[in-house]
């Protein structure tokens, strides 16, 4: 049986001013990512995941300007396919108006091994809620294409950690499934069944793709065929009119951050 308990640890971090973006830097990890044998089992990998040394790495953290450190925010935890964690401008002032704090790992793209862009997530997450008064409700975990499918891997397989997961033109999914071009991708990873009993009725996911997008058969077969199939409560699926592989205006952005924040409770 797997501790879903979360370990807390210590951290370290630079002040960060509301409105600016700040590096930070983190010494430790909870066991969800500390401990290497559970991410294996977590994503059933047959490879063992390599040495991780979170204090080797930096983090851009942006508070919502006005932050008021009374209120409990939310925490928009980014995976982008580059190197550095960048967003549209309007994507950050759409989360400011949320009251949802951004943080992104730096070299966390593509080229990275997938067992450390998972870890940086959960330590994102981690060590977040440690600085700041965190809504539980509004932890979510989002990316673009590599990274989404890293999304909505980090959203299936940790689910006591992210309430709500948000892919941007890329998703992945634990079972082989059938696009709606008629071709079968198959599964990426496979969480304990116990892990997924608490994912399906209690985690939000949201797809987004583009009626361009490459990957739009593969998120339709991965939302209809995987997520809908496999029994998740909580599911949606947005095609954007026109879009090719790229990120979606701030309009799309909130209505997708509307479907995540509606079905919280």
């Amino acid at each position: 049986m797997l501790g879903l308990a979360q370990a807390w640890c210590a951290f370290a971090a630079d002040p960060v001013e509301p409105g600016k973006r700040a590096v930070l830097r983190f010494e430790e990890s909870p066991v969800q990512s500390a401990d290497a044998e559970q991410v294996r089992i977590r994503l059933s990998a047959l490879e063992d995941p390599p040495a991780y040394d979170l204090s080797k790495d930096e983090f851009e953290v942006l508070l919502p300007n006005g932050y008021d450190p009374a209120k409990p925010h939310g925490l928009f935890i980014w995976i982008n396919a580059g190197d550095t964690p960048t967003i549209p401008e309007p994507w950050e002032e759409e989360l400011a108006r949320r009251d949802l704090i951004f943080v992104g790992a730096r070299n966390s793209g593509n080229k990275r091994n997938i067992f450390d862009r998972i870890r940086l997530a959960i330590d994102a997450n981690h060590n977040l809620r440690k600085l700041y008064p965190i809504d539980g409700r509004r932890v979510y975990v989002s990316g673009f294409s590599g990274g989404g499918r890293v999304a909505s891997m980090v959203g299936v397989a940790w689910p006591e950690m992210f309430s709500g997961t948000l892919c941007f033109m890329g998703a992945n999914f634990y079972t082989d499934v059938t696009g709606s071009d008629g071709k079968i991708y198959t599964r990426n990873f496979y969480p304990p069944d116990e892990v997924t009993a608490l994912a399906k009725p209690y985690c939000r996911y949201v797809l987004v793709t583009g009626e361009k997008d490459f990957n739009l058969a593969n998120t339709r077969g991965v939302f209809k065929h995987g997520f809908q199939a496999e029994g998740f409560k909580n599911v949606h699926l947005i095609e954007v009119p026109g879009l090719g592989h790229s990120l979606p205006d701030a309009e799309w952005f909130a209505k997708a951050l509307d479907v995540l924040d509606q079905g919280r409770r």
